[in-house]
């Protein structure tokens, strides 16, 4: 036994030191490029899928929205003025007609009867006038006579006027050019004097009437822009400006009356319709956009977005204002070319590592994003 201990401890010796050797060279080795191609994956797989667009900038006015009627330039029911039975119709219904032409006759057989007898008295004082003048030339009449002979002229000339006048009122032109309506009566028969025979509308300029709230008083004046929309025509609208401000604020709903005027040369828009106006307060040309789906819903006032930076988010608070469509104002927090994540915030908080899924909405995604997404892709 005493002979075979010392070369059992030898062994012993010989194969703690080849378990070392092996220890050091197996700690040496390089790690092969498939334990780091099984790495990349988990890495990956760490990161969040985000969808993110870019902040960017377009004009968005300040503005106020109201309600409000469609008016005709002008607009007037043709009435006589004389009671008398309808000889004439000039016009079509529902068509064009010019300023001064004859729309309604009535019967004028008097009055035209009166007009020549008032023409034939102006035809002999007128006469009359010249004989006075030739022979008060020569001395043969007196300063009275030819006196009473420009007397009688005048009265002449007055009486026919007269007549024309009492003449003209069995006639009804149009005051202005427009459009006619539907008529009430037919020929033949007998109106009173203040009857509704038809109406003329002014169509080619329209005016819409609408209200603000007082306390917008400071901000309004003529000339601004308005659009003018309509349920009527979905997806049009009309340009126009303020042509007026009533000055008398309504007492009962604390209000002020409008007027604004556009142009009707097609003749889309009729009196009567109901308008959506929006007034322009200020222009605003450039103004920090997101889309609202950026926004985190929150149960206080304050709003969050992740803004993505290297692949990295940090949670930004932002201020915003006025929302035009799916738009958003940012007024603080973010600058336009900051990304910001618009689908995927469920999983995320601050300092996650993200990957972009789609870069969409207001542009493209910056480099350092968009390198991520593509590899992912590839992988």
């Amino acid at each position: 036994m005493s002979s075979r201990r010392p070369l059992v401890l030898a062994l012993c010796i010989v194969g703690l030191t080849g378990l070392g050797a092996y220890a050091w060279y197996a700690n040496r080795a390089p790690v092969s490029p498939k334990g780091s191609a099984a790495a990349a994956p988990a890495e990956a797989a760490a990161a969040i899928g985000v969808e993110v667009e870019v902040v960017a900038t377009q004009a968005m006015p300040d503005d106020v929205s109201a309600v409000g009627s469609l008016l005709s330039n002008e607009a007037v029911v043709l009435r006589p003025e004389v009671a008398g039975r309808i000889s004439a119709i000039r016009f079509r219904e529902g068509t064009a007609v010019k300023q001064g032409e004859v729309l309604v006759e009535l019967d004028a057989a008097v009055q035209q009867a009166e007009l020549q007898q008032a023409k034939a008295s102006l035809s002999l004082a007128e006469a009359d006038y010249r004989r006075s003048e030739d022979l008060f030339s020569r001395k043969f009449v007196s300063q009275s006579a030819r006196d009473e002979a420009a007397s009688r002229l005048e009265v002449a000339r007055a009486t026919t006027a007269l007549a024309q006048a009492r003449y003209e009122r069995t006639r009804l032109r149009a005051p202005f050019a427009g459009v006619v309506g539907i008529r009430n009566v037919s020929v033949g028969d007998y109106v009173q004097e203040g009857a509704a025979l038809v109406n003329l509308e002014d169509i080619k300029t329209l005016k819409v009437d609408f209200r603000l709230p007082e306390h917008y008083l400071q901000r309004i004046r003529p000339g601004q822009a308005v659009e003018v929309s309509s349920d009527a025509l979905p997806g049009q609208s009309f340009a126009a400006s303020v042509d007026a401000i009533d000055p008398l604020v309504d007492a009962q709903g604390r209000s002020v009356v409008m007027r604004a005027r556009l142009a009707n040369d097609e003749g889309r828009l009729r009196p009567g319709m109901f308008a959506r106006v929006r007034l322009i307060l200020r222009e605003r040309p450039s103004v920090a956009v997101v889309s609202e789906q950026a926004l985190m819903p929150s149960s206080s006032t304050v709003q969050y977005v992740y803004r993505v930076d290297q692949n990295v988010v940090r949670r930004v608070e932002v201020e915003t204002g006025s929302r035009r469509g799916a738009k958003v104002e940012i007024v603080r927090g973010l600058v336009p070319g900051d990304t910001v994540v618009t689908a995927g915030h469920q999983k995320l908080r601050d300092g996650a590592t993200v990957r972009v899924l789609r870069s969409g909405g207001n542009g493209a995604a910056s480099d350092s994003i968009a390198a991520p997404s593509a590899a992912a892709a590839a992988g």
